[in-house]
């Protein structure tokens, strides 16, 4: 047996002992004989009784003080993780995997003598399918864009993520930086000024939140929002006519994808069939400024307005109507099924759309917003 590894073994061994496992349980979990284990925990009862002679300073105290609380945590863990030290690599990772936001990674890994290496390459292997990771991104979303307006949008991800680590957050500057990319911010430095002004020109905002439309068909504005259910997050994409803020086309799907948001247009563009430069705002999520949507909307000649990176004024419509849509249903209901949820989403719309009177629209619903246009205009009716 590696020397290290024969340490490390050891040291495991002992703390389970003195958790309250016995010898003879110890000796058949790990394959050490019973005589070995007696010897390790009498060497360990001498170095006891030889440090409690050494004179105490506050330096060793201190240790002290730190190495119980290391071994309490690491005790904890494996009583928390129900998981056997010589169970396979995989359960063993699965298992210290659901205790990552209560425990630090050092201290998870060396509960089951795992490479912090392998654990992180476990994570974000599976990140795509991983529930925590999903959320933990999302939480970082909103504490990113926090440190970065309070900076005045100065700060670069090394600052951002030196800020989050003051504030007890595990996150490297990779991540930091992978997901200010993602929400199109960047720290404003005199030498992006050229780099700023492309962005400007290729992310036009064409609405600038005038959101006031004189007939149907004029201006669409679009977003996702997320919402748990039981462990799976679910994603929904509407798409709204500021004409007469009627929810025009919806989707549902597991993940905020390109194929989420251009099925929700496409759906919408075969219902309405709009003309020419119809403008279509939404904001600079890849899903939204993914080549498939572009190709799209180039070849039905729809105009794509964008709003300001991480300003969620600029497409307040939809913000609101999210809002409106959990407050008044999906917040306030506790589903029996998937399905049910869906159903709801559904229904809420239809109803939103139909009975619900619109403040905007002098109390008017939506519907009745444009039954009384087309009543005048019957020519310009959609099918």
């Amino acid at each position: 047996m590696h020397e290290k590894h024969k340490e490390e073994t050891r040291t495991a061994i002992i703390d389970r002992y003195l958790s309250g496992i016995s010898v003879k349980e110890l000796s058949h979990q790990q394959g050490v004989p019973r005589s070995t284990i007696y010897h390790w925990i009498q060497k360990h009862n001498e170095q006891i009784n030889s440090a409690k002679k050494k004179k105490v300073n506050l330096q060793n105290f201190k240790l002290l003080e730190n190495k119980v609380t290391r071994l309490k945590g690491i005790i904890q863990i494996i009583k928390t993780a129900g998981c056997a030290m010589d169970a396979p690599l995989q359960e063993k990772l699965n298992a210290i995997e659901k205790l990552r936001e209560s425990y630090s990674v050092h201290m998870l890994c060396e509960a089951y003598d795992i490479p912090r290496g392998t654990f992180y390459n476990h994570i974000f292997r599976s990140k795509r399918d991983n529930v925590w990771y999903v959320k933990h991104r999302e939480d970082l979303r909103l504490k990113i864009q926090k440190v970065y307006e309070d900076s005045k949008q100065i700060f670069g991800a090394g600052k951002i993520c030196a800020v989050l680590r003051s504030q007890g957050e595990r996150v490297s500057q990779e991540m930091v930086l992978e997901i200010m990319r993602d929400m199109g911010i960047a720290s404003i430095r005199q030498t992006s000024k050229k780099t700023h002004d492309k962005e400007e020109r290729k992310f036009k905002n064409h609405l600038k939140q005038d959101f006031v439309a004189t007939q149907p068909q004029q201006k669409w504005v679009s977003d996702v929002t997320v919402f748990k259910y039981k462990d799976n997050w679910i994603y929904i994409c509407v798409i709204i006519d500021l004409f007469s803020r009627m929810v025009i086309a919806h989707k549902i799907g597991y993940s905020n994808s390109t194929q989420l948001v251009k099925s929700t247009l496409v759906k919408a563009y075969d219902k309405r069939k709009p003309q020419a430069g119809l403008v279509f705002h939404t904001d600079r999520g890849s899903n939204y400024r993914s080549k498939a949507i572009y190709d799209y909307m180039q070849k039905k000649e729809i105009i794509h307005s964008f709003s300001r990176a991480y300003v969620p004024y600029d497409n307040s419509v939809v913000e609101s109507f999210f809002a409106s849509m959990k407050r008044e249903e999906l917040y306030r209901t506790k589903y029996r099924s998937e399905k049910e949820l869906r159903t709801a989403v559904d229904t809420y719309i239809n109803w939103f759309n139909t009975k619900r009177p619109h403040a905007k629209l002098h109390y008017k619903t939506p519907l009745a917003k444009e039954t009384e246009f087309y009543s005048n205009q019957s020519d310009l009716q959609p099918e």
